[in-house]
């Protein structure tokens, strides 16, 4: 067996990546917008959200909160500005680069399956003419620049491939990924987290509700098999220093307490995320990477609190 046939499902490549591309052929374009091209898709705008186009005289039934002051004062007739919707949304790829990602036991680990939704959500995003842009929270790495079309895709699925090779030494954690986030984003983007579970607990409870309330969130939350139904048998355990132990799974003590410590956060994060009216979604490591692609056109549930 070949070094590339050993590393399947363990480390993601670029090929697997660019290949995902087939899948998003068959799903729904945006539809076109007033001002966009085709494929250009008019995001729902919150806020302004508004690009500046402009300015004529005024006309009665204008909005006198639009008058542009400067033009109206150096020409001595009232003018108006006039705006149109933004023709490109932008789509921002959070990548949460936790340990625990980096671990599966069924097809793929949970750090491939989340490179591989991360690609999906690339090549959807150059499809429907968004920018594109990713960020993992790190204090050292700059953020993948905004760029639209197969160069944007491709720049983003590069990043996926070196973050989720292995866990980066400099990983400051979701909530700094998302703080970044927020300093990149425009009213009415898309925004996409990949994430552990339990790194949905880390983030202050003020970010979400603020994230959800301008912008259109997604967040995936990748599992495995053996966190939420672990056999009920006595399996061995492998730890880093070389050393092995015994966990006993058969036992009911046991049983609860690996429920606590992978399932429960799971069902936690799913909970509060929709609350704050975030589609969220457990996407499991054994599970087709596109099976997550149908949230997109569910609607929202809960509230933006």
């Amino acid at each position: 067996m070949n070094e590339a046939a050993s590393l399947a499902g363990v480390v993601p490549t670029l090929a697997e990546l660019i290949a995902l591309r087939a899948l998003v052929h068959g799903r729904r374009a945006a539809r076109q917008g007033r001002f966009g091209n085709q494929g250009h898709a008019l995001s729902n705008l919150r806020g302004r959200g508004m690009e500046y186009a402009e300015s004529r005289e005024y006309a009665p039934g204008d909005d006198a909160r639009h008058i542009d002051w400067r033009l109206t004062a150096r020409s001595g007739k009232a003018h108006t500005k006039l705006f149109q919707a933004e023709r490109e949304r932008l789509t921002l790829l959070v990548a949460d680069t936790s340990p625990a990602l980096y671990f599966g036991t069924r097809v793929r680990f949970k750090s491939v399956q989340a490179a591989r939704a991360g690609a999906l959500a690339a090549w959807l995003a150059a499809r429907d003419g968004d920018r594109i842009a990713a960020l993992r929270g790190s204090m050292r790495e700059a953020a993948v620049a905004p760029a639209a079309g197969s160069r944007g895709a491709l720049r983003v699925l590069d990043a996926l491939v070196r973050w989720y090779a292995r866990p980066p030494q400099d990983d400051a954690g979701l909530a700094t990924a998302l703080e970044h986030a927020r300093r990149l984003l425009r009213p009415g983007s898309r925004l996409i987290v990949l994430a552990d579970p339990g790194s949905i607990a880390t983030v202050p409870g003020v970010v979400w509700p603020g994230l959800a309330q301008h912008h259109e969130c997604t967040v995936l939350l990748l599992s495995d098999p053996l966190e939420r139904t672990p056999p009920q048998a006595r399996l061995a355990f492998a730890g880093g220093a070389g050393e092995r132990m015994q966990l006993a799974l058969d036992a009911a003590g046991v049983r609860q307490r690996w429920k606590q410590s992978f399932d429960a956060p799971l069902q936690v994060a799913l909970a509060l995320l929709q609350r704050h009216a975030i589609r969220a979604e457990m996407l499991s490591s054994d599970a087709p990477s596109d099976a997550w692609l149908g949230l997109l056109d569910r609607p929202k549930t809960g509230r933006a609190r």
